[in-house]
């Protein structure tokens, strides 16, 4: 599932909520903020000790990648995603939240062979979501700003 929208709609809280709906289903899940997914992959590079955190994450049900496209990915960190997702195809469920629009991944993605191979393996077969509106972080703090009476 692919879930897309402006900063603040509630992309990471719907996927939150589907997480929490699989682990009350006994699915196993594991989050990720891809950045934080970058960090645990880079120490686990220096530890020499990928392959059995690739493999963590191929057995999960549901792995849930929040925060797609924020930051520019080193070629080590785009050949190590398609590992993560060429490992997942078919067998198990991702779902990526992102603030990019679905069709400006390729271009973030940068090399375009490697764009190609993750995005046929995300894109295909995948459900999409796009959240519209205005940021609900905002809107709270309106709201907590008229009930205070400021």
């Amino acid at each position: 599932m692919l879930i897309t929208g402006p900063c603040g709609v509630g992309k990471s809280f719907l996927a939150c909520a589907l997480a929490h709906a699989a682990c009350r289903a006994d699915y196993t899940v594991r989050c990720f903020r891809l950045p934080r997914l970058i960090d645990e992959l880079t120490r686990y590079h220096a530890m020499q000790n990928r392959s059995a955190f690739l493999k963590q994450l191929a057995k999960a049900d549901l792995l849930v990648l929040d925060d797609f496209g924020l930051t520019a990915l080193s070629e080590q960190t785009r050949r190590d995603l398609l590992e993560i997702l060429d490992d997942r195809y078919d067998k198990r469920s991702t779902l990526v939240t992102s603030q990019l629009p679905v069709d400006q991944w390729h271009a973030w993605l940068a090399d375009p062979t490697l764009a190609d191979a993750i995005l046929d393996r995300l894109v295909h077969n995948s459900y999409r979501l796009t959240l519209k509106g205005e940021s609900m972080r905002k809107q709270k703090e309106i709201g907590a700003r008229t009930a205070s009476g400021d």
